[in-house]
């Protein structure tokens, strides 16, 4: 029996060896006489990428990432242990990986104290190493239930801070109103869609109206002035909701009130985290999928025949020449997929599916309700997750799922915020660029890759300068600030959906000025919803966005790289006049710009740091510009500049006036952004698609785009 000596000489076997890693990544301590201890004690480790290893257990269940050397010791362990006849088989550990071991803070003991598995602090710039959280044991419970009382106090304490300074900024604004009502004087007249705000009133206010008298007649009266507008465009949408809002977090109600439905897909990740996709129809030309197909949540990302015989697929629903070309729909930071959908008809999900898309919307983990395969609300590796496993994960679950449903090859993504980072993450060549030959166009409202001056408040610094030990001491390892899940559920749609707008002003800056404010409370019913701590660490820790600036290069890369064009273009990147005329014939320059880079043999220099390959699909992207939370500008720069040779840019825009919500919730959106996602998705179509699908409305003109790749 081959034999291995620990630090106390103890000889250890093998198959001890083997045991002692199982039990420390498996789901629950090792117990023979526990059945569900066996069934779920680790196997393996398999690698969706070669950084993101994922623990098979016994029974087929996955749990989340674990650290790169823990996997593939566990790996090594196994092969050891099944090839242990050979004597070519043998392991050892040598001195080098003890060294690294204990340098690193990972134990091999399954009880390993909490704070042996928190990270150096200083780790890999852009995704560090994630921590270690093995079974549950009495000393790792004490541990998990002193991080809970520790934040609950702490983050509860920076929350109250929060939102006492965004009361306290309000009182000069209260006072302004007030003066200016008794000087008698209207303080909205000035409101940039004041008209077009009372117009919209006026026609809720008839909805409402005219939904009471339906309930309470058979029918409505003929003639009737409030009907006939409504009646007209009822025919082909038809409400099955209505009467004044009662401000609640239900996509569905939101979707019956404009004559659609929903119905709600339940995806599973690789790691076993289970996800909400949303699928938005017109109940007159379509029937919902059966409850147990809709439920079904194996973890089957882009399998060969996902579809059982007795299944009808959206896609069979309608005839050829028919069928809807499918868009997903992915969300940014601290929101839900409910954010498309706050506007009635003016909402960008509504707004295409009336169009003619199949529009599905997809939720990253937790959202609402946290759901995990195996995992509990309580178990810290329920929470262990960032940026990178939502791009590598969650995203090729959601697309998988939507072109297994609609059989398509392709669809069309449409992110906002966070939703880019996530997209843009998963494209990268070392994360998941495959994806990219599912997706026909990227299309990316306020694309969230460069931080913006936002980043420098005090209370963002605060959480950059504190160490990722005491950052899980203070918002705890768990969710991030629970409590404002616990407001949600609790307080009055009104008065939650005020207190959400004024602290969320308060932090990022934003304001309603180009929002319906006779929304803006039902804006806020979708958000925030269920985050990690870690993820939020990732966006404003000390090692990650918020310090190096950009998702995908080190501060000290981005700054090289701008070092190195300053002056070539002579100013003009610096001209804000000039950015939102250069950016929409962006892919006409770029192509010239990359080809004259090419003849003069510098294409490759520039080049050298491209996040992406040929794998790429096409990208659209909407920037707004007085966004301070995200830098925009400086990732057109970055595209127009020859940096990416393999991205290509079918639709750039600057919206001077935009803020970063105003991209998708500002009262002119559908205009200004809505008709021309509407367009692009359109146009990056392939031809075979094209001739299934039914043209959306307005776009029977529009050519196909004349891909550069494909010349």
């Amino acid at each position: 029996m081959v034999t291995v000596t620990t630090a106390a000489d103890q000889p250890l076997t093998l198959n001890e060896l083997y045991a002692r890693q199982v039990e420390h990544l498996s789901l629950l301590p090792k117990d023979k006489n526990n059945p569900e201890a066996v069934s779920t004690a680790a196997v393996q480790a398999n690698f969706i990428t070669p950084r993101d290893p994922v623990i098979q257990t016994a029974n087929g269940g996955r749990l989340p990432t674990v650290p790169l050397a823990e996997a593939k010791e566990l790996n090594r362990l196994k092969n050891a242990v099944e090839n242990q006849g050979s004597q070519s088989r043998r392991h050892e550990r040598s001195t080098a990986e003890q060294e690294i071991d204990h340098a690193s803070g990972q134990s091999n003991t399954a009880d390993a104290p909490l704070r042996s598995a928190i990270p150096l602090t200083k780790t890999h710039p852009l995704f560090p190493q994630l921590p270690l959280y093995g079974p549950p044991t009495l000393l790792r419970n004490l541990q998990t239930t002193a991080f809970q009382l520790s934040s609950a106090i702490l983050s509860n304490a920076f929350l109250g801070t929060i939102v006492l300074g965004s009361l306290f900024t309000s009182i000069p604004l209260l006072f302004h109103h007030l003066y200016l009502r008794l000087t008698f004087r209207n303080p909205d007249a000035r409101r940039p869609f004041y008209d077009e705000e009372k117009r919209r009133q006026k026609i809720r206010k008839q909805s409402a109206r005219a939904w009471k008298r339906r309930r309470n007649t058979s029918s409505p009266k003929p003639g009737d002035g409030d009907d006939e507008e409504l009646s007209r465009h009822e025919e082909e949408y038809e409400p099955t909701e209505g009467g004044k809002d009662p401000l609640i977090c239900d996509l569905g109600y939101y979707a019956r009130r404009v004559g659609l439905d929903v119905e709600e897909f339940s995806v599973q990740t690789e790691d076993g985290f289970v996800l909400a996709l949303w699928h938005i129809y017109n109940p007159k030309e379509y029937t919902r999928t059966s409850l147990s197909h809709r439920g079904r949540d194996e973890s089957m990302v882009f399998p060969n025949n996902y579809l059982d015989d007795e299944h009808v697929s959206p896609s069979q629903q309608h005839p050829p020449g028919k069928r809807r070309y499918p868009v997903l729909l992915i969300h940014g930071l601290l929101q839900s997929v409910g954010s498309y959908c706050t506007n009635d008809d003016d909402s960008l999900a509504f707004y295409l599916a009336k169009s003619g898309y199949d529009v599905w919307l997809g939720n990253n983990r937790h959202g609402m309700q946290p759901r995990h395969q195996m995992l509990s609300y309580s178990d810290p590796r329920m929470w262990n997750w960032n940026i990178r496993q939502m791009g590598v994960m969650d995203l090729p679950a959601l697309i998988s799922r939507v072109l297994s449903e609609t059989d398509f090859p392709k669809l069309a993504l449409v992110c906002h915020s966070q939703g880019t980072t996530e997209t843009f993450v998963a494209l990268a060549k070392e994360q998941r660029p495959e994806i990219g030959n599912m997706i026909s166009v990227f299309c990316a409202l306020a694309p969230a890759v460069y931080a913006g001056s936002l980043i420098g408040k005090m209370y963002f610094k605060f959480m950059r300068i504190i160490s990722p030990g005491m950052f899980r001491v203070i918002f705890g390892i768990h969710a991030f600030i629970p409590l404002m899940m616990t407001m949600h559920r609790w307080l009055p749609g009104s008065l939650y959906g005020a207190l959400g707008y004024r602290v969320f002003s308060f932090l990022f800056n934003w304001s309603d000025t180009r929002w319906d404010r006779g929304l803006r409370d039902r804006l806020f019913q979708f958000a925030p919803v269920y985050v990690s701590a870690e993820s939020m660490r990732w966006w404003l820790g000390r090692e990650c966005f918020a310090s190096q600036k950009c998702i995908l290069a080190t501060r000290e890369e981005a700054q090289q790289e701008e070092a190195e064009d300053e002056g070539n273009d002579e100013g003009s990147d610096d001209d804000d006049d000039n950015d939102n005329g250069a950016m929409e014939n962006y892919f006409v320059r770029g192509k010239t710009h990359q080809t004259e880079l090419g003849a003069e043999g510098s294409s490759k220099s520039r080049g050298r740091n491209a996040w992406y390959s040929e794998q790429v699909p096409p990208f659209a992207l909407w920037v707004a510009g007085s966004d301070k939370l995200v830098d925009g500008r400086r990732l057109l720069r970055r595209f127009e500049r020859g940096r990416e040779p393999c991205v290509r840019v079918v639709h750039a825009k600057i919206i001077e006036e935009y803020e970063h919500l105003d991209i998708i919730w500002a009262m002119d959106m559908i205009e200004k952004v809505g008709k021309e996602v509407k367009e692009v998705i359109w146009k990056t179509a392939s031809g075979e698609a094209r001739e299934v699908c039914r043209v959306p409305k307005d776009c029977g003109g529009l050519c196909i785009w004349d891909d550069p790749a494909r010349r």
